[in-house]
């Protein structure tokens, strides 16, 4: 595992399976605290990739900026 700055971290490679599963890296897991039976949210971006989120997390963002009172213009 190899930590950058912010949080940030590369923690290995995964192959995608013939069912097009992948295995989550433990080190990833642990940082992350996610647990057998967790939701996460997949992002994609046709140009970037995928990224998967937790979806607690995800769901905790979305509520703050749809709580967040408008800018005065």
């Amino acid at each position: 595992m190899i930590q950058g700055p912010d949080g940030r971290y590369i923690v290995g490679t995964v192959k995608v399976g013939e069912k097009g599963q992948i295995v989550i890296p433990k080190d990833a897991r642990d940082l992350l605290g996610l647990s057998p039976g967790d939701t996460l949210l997949v992002l994609v971006d046709t140009t970037q990739g995928i990224a998967l989120v937790d979806n607690e997390r995800f769901q905790h963002f979305a509520r703050s900026i749809l709580d967040a009172p408008e800018a005065a213009d």
